[in-house]
C-alpha cells in the first residue's frame, strides 16, 4: 500500500477535511491501533471527493491523547457510520467521535471517542 507522509490537521482545516470525505458518512471503520499510551491511530475507508469519489484509506493519528473510549477491533465491522464522524477542536483539544456532535462535552455520549492535543492524517490506497 502506498502511503503519503502524515499531514497535520489544524482547527482551520478540519471543516474542509471533513467535507472532502463527506464527514465519513457510510465509510468503514477498519482498525483502531494503540501505538503507545498517548498515541492512537484510527484507519477508515472513505470516498474522496478530491479523487472523483474513489475509495481510499485514511488514517487519523491522535498524539498526546488525554482521554479515550475505544472499541475492540473485532467489533468494528458492526459499527454504523451512517451519520459519519465528528472531528472538533475546542478548548485546545482535538476530539474524534462516532456520530454527529457539536461540543467537546458530547464525547461521553459517543460509543467511541478520542481527545488529544495533536491530530495528523495520511492517505493510502483502498
Amino acid at each position: 500500500m502506498s502511503i503519503n507522509n502524515l499531514v497535520p490537521l489544524s482547527k482551520s482545516s478540519l471543516e474542509s477535511f471533513l467535507k472532502r470525505f463527506d464527514y465519513f458518512r457510510d465509510s468503514e471503520l477498519r482498525q483502531i491501533e494503540i501505538i503507545s499510551p498517548s498515541v492512537i491511530k484510527i484507519t477508515l475507508a472513505a470516498q474522496d471527493s478530491a479523487r472523483g469519489f474513489d475509495w481510499i484509506t485514511v488514517s487519523l493519528e491522535f498524539s498526546s491523547v488525554s482521554d479515550a473510549k475505544i472499541i475492540e477491533n473485532s467489533k468494528l465491522s458492526h459499527i454504523d457510520l451512517g451519520e459519519g464522524i465528528t472531528l472538533l477542536y475546542q478548548e485546545e483539544t482535538f476530539a474524534f467521535m462516532i456520530g454527529t456532535y457539536n461540543k467537546l462535552s458530547d464525547t461521553q455520549s459517543s460509543i467511541c471517542y478520542i481527545k488529544s492535543s495533536s491530530l495528523k492524517y495520511q492517505e493510502g490506497s483502498f
